[in-house]
Parts: C-alpha cells; structure tokens; sequence
C-alpha cells in the first residue's frame, strides 16, 4: 500500500525554509535528462491541520508571492514534508501528456491524484480522508484517528491544496465545496480570524470573546490602507470612500440569526464611521442611540442573552466635506408579545428589569415600584438576570443616553411612568360578577396604580377593561367581558402603550439627531435586520422575518449578478453562459394576489368568524398546488424559501395580524392628564384611520379598509428595498458557531445551516456556475510559463497564457480568455498548481543535491584555510600573551621589592622605637630604685647584696616590659575610639548646628509671645498703680484724721481698722492678682527655659537620658501654646474685672468714705 521515500527525495529536507529557487523554463533540459522521470516524484499532500500554525507566506518559486492567484499563499520547503504513505501509481509522475478527459472532470481527476478527499459521516459531519486505493466504483479511505472505511468513490468531495488553508476569500478555494467552505472558517476561527471574505459578503463569525481586532490603531490601518485583511472597518472604508468619490448612497446590510452579533458588528460599523467623519459632535449622540435601542428592544432569549427583537436602519448622513451631519432611525416588527408573555428562562425587555434594579429611591417611591419577580409579566419566566450584566448600572447608562440625546427629565419621568404603568397592568386581576362568567377589575392597589401612573379616571379604567364598546347602526351597545376576554384586553393595552412608547423614543431621537442646514443627499445606511430562522415551533413573526429575508436575498442576489455581469463585459466575457437562479417563485408565493398568503391572511383577518384553523385550510385549498407551499396536518403548513423548507403553525396568526386595539382604549388613553397617553392615542388614531393605498390598494371597499401588520410590514419593505435599491450595497452576514455561546466551539451543522440561510453558500454556488478563478495574464504566464515545452523568451503574456492552455488540452468550455485576465471553472487552477508544484519540487531535488555537494566542497576547502589561518593567529596570540605574562612578571618582582623593603624599615623602625622607650622606662625605674634604696638604707641603715639586687632588677624589668606592651596596645584602642568618638561627635554637631537652629528659631517666637505678654502685663500694673495712687491718697489722710482723733480709744480704733476693710478689699485683690500672674510669668518662663535647655543638651548627647528629645520637644511646645492660650485668657479677664471696679469706684467711693467716716466720728463724741 506505501513505499518508503528514497534518500535522494529526503534530502529535500536539508534546504534551507527560506531558500527560493529559480522559476525559468527549464523542461527542455527536463525532457532531455533521462532522469527526468525519477526528479519528478510525487510526494504525498501534507494531512490538513499539520499546517495549521506553520503556513508560511513565501511560496516556493521566485515571484509567486505577486504571482499566485491565491495572494501570495504559499507553504515553505520543510513544511512540505514527504510522507511515507505514498501512493505506489502516484510514487513517480511524469509531465502532463495530451488527455482531454482528465480536463474535462476534475473532480475525478481529485479522486485519482489529489489524495485527499472529504467524506462526510453519518451524523452529517464532514471529515478529512486520504484515499489508499481506489478500485471502480469504491475507495478506501484512511480517517485521521486512523480507521480506514469503504466508500462509493462518487460521494467523494475533493479537498484543496493545503496551500489554500486558511485564505481570507473564500472565492480563492479551487474547489467551491461545502466541507472546504466549513473547513476553511474552522481554520480561520481557532486562529481568532473570525473575518472571512466571500466574494462581495463578508462573513462574520461571533468568537463569544474578546478579540484583538479594535480600536484606534486598526481604524488607523484601515484608512491608510496599510491593512487588507476581512475586516467590518474595511466594508465601513470602502463604502465611505466609495460614496464620496462616486456621490452615490451606501448600505450596510447586517444579517444572522440571533446570537451571531448582528448588533454588536452594526456598533463596530458604526464607530469606523464616527472616527472617519467625526468632528461635528453628533457622531456621538448616534453611538449613544445604541443602549436606549438596546434596552428597550432587546431581550434574553435562548439563543442569545442581547437578542434584538427588533429591526433597524440607521441611515448617517454626511456633509459635502465628508463630515457626520446628522441621521436617522427607521424600525420594523416590534416584538409586542414579549411584553405580556416570555418562555421558560428567556426575559422581557431589558429596561424593564433595569428599572427595577436601579431606580432611586425617589423614583421608586413615585412610581410605586417593587421587586421585578413581583410583577407577573417578569415572574412567568422565572429568569431576572443575565451572568455578567450589572442592570442597575445599565440603567444609568440608559439615563445618561437619554440626556444626552435631548431627552428632558420630565419626559424621562414620563417614559419610567409608562413602563411602571406596563408592568401593573399584569398585576391588575379580575373577579366574576354574574352566572354568564363576566367579570370586572378588582379594586387593588395595581389598578389604581396604572390608573395613577397614565393619569385617568379609575372607574373608566375599570369599564376599559371589563365592557366593549359596540357601534350596530346608530346604537352604542355595552358588552361585558368573559375573563379570556378581559385578559385579552389588558394585555392588549399593555402592548399597546409599550409598542407606542417606543415609537416615540426612536421619534425623539431622530429629532435630536435631524440633519442640518447643510444637508447634501449623500448617506451611508446600516441595516440591523433579523436573519432567517426556522425553530420547532415557528409563527407570525417568523413568518414576517422569512419573507423579509426572502426579499432581502433576491436583492442580495440581484446585486451579486450585476456584479459578476460587470466584470464579465468588462473583459468581453460571453457571461449568458451563466446561469443564475432566483426566488421569486417563493417570493409570488407571499405576494400575489388575490392568492398569495398575506392577500389571503388579510382576507381572513377581516371575517368575524375567522379562526386559525379556518386560515389553514384556507392556505391549504388555494395554494396547494404551488411548488413552494406544502399543506399539513392541522394548522400547519410549509413554506420552501431558499434557506430551506419551514413549518409554520397558524395558531395566533389572525390575532397578531389584526392587533386589535379597540376605540374604547384609545378614548381612555386620549382622556389621561399625562402628555404621552394623549400622544400614544393620538398616534394609533391616525394609524387606524389610514387606508390601504398604493401599491396595497385591494379592490372593494379600500376606504374602509384598515392596514393589518402583515399589509403594513410588507408596506415598511417594499420602502426599504426602495431605498436600498438606490444605493450601493455591503453585506456582512454574521454566524453564531454553537449555541451554547462558547468561545473555541464549532459545531459544523448550525454552521452549515446559517451559511445556507444566509446566503454565503449562494454565492458560492453563483460563483461556481460562473468563472470564481481569475487571474492577469501576467501573474498567469509568470507562475506556469517555465511548463512549456518551447521556447517563451519573445512571447508577450497572452501568447504565453493560452499556449499553457493548449499544451495541456484544457477544454474550451473550462475555461475563458478576457482582455485582461484568464477565467477558469471550478477546480482548475487547483489542477495546474498540482502539476506545477510536483515540477517545482522534483526541479528542486536536483537543484538540492547539487548544491548540497558544491556546499560540501566549499566547506572542506573552508576548513583547510580556516586551520591554516587559526594556527599563524594563534602562535601569534601565544607570543603577545607570553611577552605581556613576561612583563607583568617583572613588573610584580619590582613592585614586591618596594614594599617589603617599605615593610622593613617600617618593622625596624618600630622595634627601635619600642626599645628606646623600655630602655627609657628601665633606666629611669633603675635610677628611682637606686634613689629610693639610698635614701631606706640611710633611714634604716640595713644593706642587701649584690646578688639581690640583681634579682630584683631583672623581674622589675619584665614587669615593665608587659606594662609598657599593654600600654601601648591601649593607646591604640583608645585612638581607635578617639576616632569613633570623632566621628559621632561631627554627627553631633551636625544634628546640633540643625537643632540649634530649630531652637533659635522657637525661642524667637517665644521670646515675641513673652514680650507681648510682658507689655501686657506691665500695662495692667501701670493702670493699676495709678488708681491705686490715687486712692491710697485720700485714704491716707482720711486714716490719719481718725487716728489723731481717737488716739487713746483702741476700741473705735479697731472698729474702724475693721469697718475701712472692705472699702480698700477691691485694690487690694486687683493687686494680688496682678502679682500672682506677674509671679506665674517668671516661673513658666523659667521652666520652659530649663526644660529646653535640657533637651538641648539630650539633643547634642552632652546628658544621658532615656527619652526622645524631638518627641519631647513637641510635647513641650504643646503645652507652651495651651498655657499661653489660657494665660492670655485669664490676663484679659483681669482687665475686665479691674477696669469695672475702677469705673464703678471712681464716681462716689470718696464721698461714701467722708461720709461714714464723719458719722462714726459724731457718735464717738456722744
């Protein structure tokens, strides 16, 4: 089954990867090598996904990055390995001989030669096999997990060339397959290239995570045009710069199923434009229309947790200078239903919850607010948040927008009223008031909130939602309502006011958003619209949603035509040979009238006894016969759109078509003091007295005729595709990988199914129908033209091009030869590349080995030199290093003399210091012994001998000896502590010289305050001696009267000593007072003086003390300022005090005196 590669073919591995090699016709020296065959071996295709984080972006031969009609794709040399599961036929293989049947089926041509094919398995996926043997109708494939199965050759898909792994346009595949085009995507996904090209489409895939692909330095790319991969700013460039350059309107339309991130490319879209024509301010107030819209019109559903529930054009309006001017919103379909009912784990609108979450208490308390899964509309789902979401915080977000675009707060009090008022309407409940099950409201604190909240009467609340109004001639007759009907009212109220209130949102931001004075016709329109969907159980609004996608498709697929057909006359083309499909059989199936199925579900609509039921057959009866309706069982039926066949169910489809809304709600909503009701009445009036006109006229009674939503949706299409018609069109069609959003999973099923619904495969299959494969004559004459035979040194291009043509006998209807370019069918170019790279590489095993044997030559004579050289270097080297070790060796020999020599004298210096100092020391010890043994033996007369006192003298030496080396080792600690103590002590003046300073400075300050407080004082002493002067004066003479008087009467004397007390009590206290804060002045003076002085010396280490001197310092100062606040408060108090007894005493204390002293005096003479 396999045979072992030779060596010669595994020397391709030793080439370097970026080594280029040389593309000249060399097939005449080919053809004339005997060897030729054996250079030519084929090697195996490398297994998908081996490439898939090595593709290199240089192709093999030189010129094939400009060359190539893949954009330069290319795979480097190592990375095309040679396998060893070669096929035995395919093992060597010559250049392509004349067989016009192996140019007519490629795809035959792919099950024989490529290898590699797709085969899909039972659960419908698609896998990578490579063919082992092929035997008549059945091969036998070999999987990648190793299991190897037989298949009918026929269901085989071929595979591309694993050079066009991972291409940014899907129209550069050789062969346009479904499991290439879900091959390619997966590739492209896992790398987060989630952009995609198809053609004129981009595809979108949503990573559900964040990407590196936004921002200012991308946008800046895209404008400058230095970056050219799928991007949503490339399509947002080229229609800003396509409506300038050709004053022709653009369109954006944005399509996908919800959870493809439809709105959040719409955003991404929106942003490119606002940096490119922003500078007028409005560019800002457009982004912040998205989180009002978003709130209000989204929802969590199943599938997406943001799901817009809703379709938008935003049409951006731009000044002749390329500026923002101004825009404008257009919505379509609002999805009422979801305000009174929800699924299982889906939720209403956003803003409901996030006005619960983040209103003030304020707000709250007047709009009577309670808990969301308090109220039955929020509760039914028994879902309140979203994982990741803030909504009280995205409710002041929602505040912030509506600022922003004008909205007032009054009328922003307003629309929280209306949306309370919603909510209480599904808490409003009823009662049974008779036999025939009629019922009324109960009068609870939910209706007389709404009542309250909208502004009307509760009585005529009440009657709105029990009785119905009915006009029979000129009678007014009063039906009451069953308890379904009731409901039914309510709900329809509800939906009403919500459906009104957000007309009126997008109203008032499109007049904050109105284009200027300076309006020029151009405008750029995105197009936010839901994509085809098909669930279980699909009803009117996936009835409405298809049909506008249907419509949108044809447009989509008129626009692709006109494209291709423009490119094909353009280069003289026979483009009639093409043949493209469309869908207005499917489209007539909605449209046509009298039998179409709107024409007929109005039809149905306007009968009293009209029922679901009744509307099937209905369908079933009149429509069966056409190709694209197929009747069920019951009330289904099938539809054949071009994504797919959908069933419907037509329960609840008369009932959405109509969306009653009886005169008797309108009359209480229009009778409501708060100015929005009346507007919403107002609007519905005017609404409902529209008549069917136009291209919607119905014959018979078309003035009376009211517009149903299926009448008026078709009406809003057929006006968008209007609009869309007159401007060039940009597709983005955005996939949702898997539906549990997950980042990384890609299941190939629901890929396959949106590529199918959105269109993508479309364009495949109108660009396989046509020529997808184009390339210049250049490019194409420069890659192929070294196949040819002869001679092509004098041909131009042209020539060149169709003689590779001819030579390999591709038939004529394979292809087409342009003014400028080759058009090839499908899986032709993949054909030629084949061939070409099975040249290139046998070209390059030659090229290989010889080179290989030249380089070995060149290495070998290399050495010799370099060893020869390497010998003469280093002897030279040894002989530098030798003379420089020698020098260095003298050099120290030198140094070592100087400073032993310097170690000498210094030794020998020293001993004979230290010896003269002994010898000192003895000598003098001698001297004062032989002095001290004189003067003992004189006093004593007692003698020694000679030989003890030559003991005594020897011992006394020793003794000195040690003395004198321990005094010696003390002055030297005590010189080494001297320097210590040197050291600390330059610290200590130099933190003394800083705090002497600071000290200097404080007792300025102090010094200031004791002054001041020291002329106060001496002022107050002043003030008093004066008075007291003056006072003692007359008292003076008053006491030396009475004394001489009384002089021998001790008596009266020392009743009068103690009678005149009191009288002199005042000044005497003023006196002492005064003294004492004189006396407590010098003391703290003193004290604060010490005490800094103290902490002084702490400071400069002059005292021991076991304190923190700056620590202290504040502390001191502290209490210097609180006794110097309480002193000066006290001395102020004095002076008030003094100052009173002066004036009080000053006027009649000297006549008071006289007088008492003139009355004891009387008395004492009697």
């Amino acid at each position: 089954m396999s045979q072992k590669v030779t060596p010669f073919m595994q020397s391709l591995k030793s080439m370097p990867a970026d080594y280029r090699f040389d593309g000249s016709p060399i097939s005449d020296r080919l053809e004339n090598s005997s060897g030729a065959s054996a250079c030519l071996t084929n090697s195996s295709i490398p297994r998908k996904g081996g490439l898939r984080n090595g593709v290199s972006r240089t192709d093999t031969a030189a010129g094939d990055s400009e060359d190539s009609p893949y954009s330069g794709l290319g795979v480097s040399v190592e990375e095309q390995s040679l396998s060893d599961d070669v096929d035995p036929d395919a093992a060597t293989m010559p250049l392509p001989q004349s067989d016009e049947r192996r140019w007519s089926d490629t795809s035959a041509y792919a099950r024989k030669k490529i290898l590699q094919s797709w085969i899909q398995l039972p659960n419908g996926n698609w896998e990578l096999g490579k063919i082992l043997k092929t035997s008549g109708e059945e091969s036998l494939i070999s999987l990648p997990e190793g299991k190897v199965i037989k298949v009918v050759s026929e269901t085989l898909v071929p595979a591309n060339p694993d050079i066009l792994d991972g291409v940014d346009d899907l129209m550069q595949l050789s062969y346009l397959n479904e499991p290439s085009v879900l091959y390619n995507l997966n590739y492209r996904y896992n790398q987060d290239m989630i952009y995609t090209k198809a053609g004129p489409v981009l595809v979108a895939v949503n990573p559900f995570k964040e990407v590196p692909l936004y921002g200012n330095r991308y946008i800046e790319a895209y404008r400058k045009k230095s970056n050219d991969s799928p991007h949503v700013y490339a399509i947002a460039d080229t229609a800003i710069r396509e409506m300038i350059r050709d004053e022709v309107n653009q369109s954006i339309i944005i399509s996908g199923e919800s959870g493809a991130g439809k709105t959040e490319t719409a955003k991404i879209a929106m942003q490119y434009l606002a940096a490119l024509g922003g500078g007028s301010g409005i560019e800002y107030e457009i982004l912040k229309t998205n989180p009002i819209l978003e709130a209000f019109g989204n929802a969590k559903t199943l599938r997406n947790d943001n799901s817009s529930r809703f379709g938008k054009l935003i049409e951006i309006h731009f000044s002749e200078s390329g500026k923002i001017s101004g825009a404008q919103i257009q919505t379509f379909l609002l999805e009422k239903s979801r305000v009174v009912q929800c699924a299982e784990g889906e939720r209403s609108y956003h803003i409901f919850y996030q006005l619960c979450a983040g209103a003030s208490p304020a707000l709250r308390e007047k709009l009577n607010l309670i808990s969301a899964h308090e109220y039955k509309y929020l509760g039914q789902s028994n879902c309140y948040s979203i994982n990741g979401v803030d909504d009280a915080e995205r409710f002041h977000t929602v505040k912030d927008a509506l600022d922003i675009v004008h909205v007032s707060k009054e009328d922003q009090e307003s629309v929280f009223a209306m949306l309370a008022a919603v909510l209480w309407l599904g808490n409003v409940t009823f009662t049974v008031i008779d036999n025939e099950n009629h019922v009324e409201p109960v009068e609870d604190a939910s209706l007389s909130t709404v009542a309250k909240l909208i502004g009307c009467n509760i009585n005529e609340l009440m009657l709105t939602l029990s009785t119905r109004n009915m006009r029979v001639r000129n009678d007014t007759i009063v039906q009451k309502l069953t308890l379904p009907q009731a409901i039914d009212a309510r709900d329809a109220l509800a939906k009403s006011i919500y459906s009104c209130l957000f007309d009126w949102l997008v109203e008032q931001i499109n007049k904050s958003l109105a284009v200027g004075k300076r309006r020029t016709g151009r405008s750029i329109s995105i197009l936010d619209i839901y994509g085809f969907e098909s669930f279980d159980k699909n009803s009117f609004e996936q009835f409405c949603i298809n049909y506008a996608n249907e419509r949108l498709q044809q447009h989509f697929n008129r626009h692709l035509f006109k494209l291709e057909q423009e490119e094909y006359i353009q280069d003289g083309i026979d483009w009639t040979r093409v043949d493209f499909e469309d869908n207005q059989d499917c489209l007539s199936l909605f449209e046509k009238k009298p039998l179409g199925l709107l024409s007929l579900l109005d039809e149905e609509s306007t009968f009293p006894n009209g029922t679901d039921l009744t509307l099937a057959n209905k369908l079933k009866q009149h429509l069966h016969s056409n190709s694209c309706f197929k009747g069920d069982k019951g009330k289904l039926f099938t539809v054949v759109h071009y994504a797919g066949e959908v069933t419907y169910e037509t329960t609840g489809f008369l009932e959405k078509n109509r969306d009653l809304m009886h005169l008797d709600s309108i009359q209480l909503l229009s009778s409501c003091s708060c100015h929005l009701p009346q507007a919403f009445a107002s609007s519905m009036l005017i609404q409902s007295e529209k008549p069917v006109v136009g291209p919607l006229y119905k014959a018979g009674g078309a003035d009376s005729q009211r517009l149903s939503v299926g009448t008026k949706f078709k009406g809003q299409l057929f006006q968008l595709m209007q609009r869309l018609g007159n401007t060039t069109p940009h597709f983005i069609r955005c996939i949702k990988p898997n539906n549990v959003q997950s980042p990384g999973l890609y299941e190939q099923g629901l890929v396959l199914q949106q590529l199918r619904c959105c269109g993508v495969l479309e364009v495949v299959r109108i660009s396989r129908s046509g020529f997808p494969t184009r390339m210049s004559h250049q490019k194409f004459s420069r890659r192929y033209g070294f196949l040819l035979v002869e001679n092509i040194a004098d041909k131009d291009p042209l020539s060149v091009s169709v003689a590779i043509l001819h030579q390999f006998n591709i038939l004529p209807e394979m292809y087409q030869v342009g003014y400028t370019k080759l058009f090839f069918r499908t899986g032709q170019i993949g054909v030629l590349e084949d061939t070409r790279n099975r040249t290139l590489h046998g070209i390059l095993r030659v090229q290989s080995s010889f080179r290989g044997y030249q380089a070995r030559c060149r290495l070998k004579e290399l050495k010799m030199g370099i060893s020869i050289l390497q010998s003469f270097v280093r002897g030279e080297k040894i002989r530098k290093e030798f003379a420089e070790l020698l020098r260095r060796h003298r050099a120290a020999a030198t140094i070592q003399s100087q400073v032993k020599s310097k170690i000498a004298r210094q030794q020998y210096k020293g001993i004979t210091e230290a010896s003269v100092v002994i010898q000192s020391a003895i000598r003098g010890w001698l001297v004062r012994r032989c002095s001290g043994d004189i003067g003992w033996l004189k006093s004593g007369g007692a003698k020694r001998n000679e030989s003890g006192e030559v003991l005594v003298k020897a011992s006394v030496l020793s003794e000195l000896q040690r003395r004198v080396l321990k005094a010696e080792a003390a002055l030297r600690e005590k010189e080494e502590e001297n320097d210590i103590l040197q050291q600390r002590l330059q610290q200590y003046e130099n933190r003394w010289s800083e705090y002497e300073t600071k000290m200097k400075s404080m007792e300025e300050i102090w010094q200031k305050q004791m002054r001041s407080l020291q002329s106060s004082l001496s002022i107050a002493k002043k003030s008093l001696a004066v008075e007291d002067s003056a006072r003692n004066s007359d008292a003076s003479v008053n006491a030396s009267d009475a004394t001489d008087w009384d002089s021998g009467s001790n008596h009266f004397r020392s009743q009068t000593s103690n009678g005149g007390g009191p009288r002199l009590q005042p000044m005497s206290a003023g006196l002492s007072v005064i003294g004492r804060l004189a006396e407590e002045f010098e003391q703290r003076a003193q004290v604060f003086g010490d005490d800094a002085k103290f902490l002084v010396e702490v400071k400069s280490g002059q005292v021991e003390a076991n304190l923190n001197p700056d620590r202290e310092l504040r502390r001191l100062k502290q209490m210097f300022e609180t006794w110097k606040k309480d002193y000066g408060g006290r001395l102020r108090e004095t002076k008030l005090i003094l100052s009173k007894l002066g004036s009080e005493e000053s006027s009649g204390s000297m006549e008071k005196v006289k007088r008492k002293w003139w009355g004891r005096r009387n008395s004492t003479r009697y």
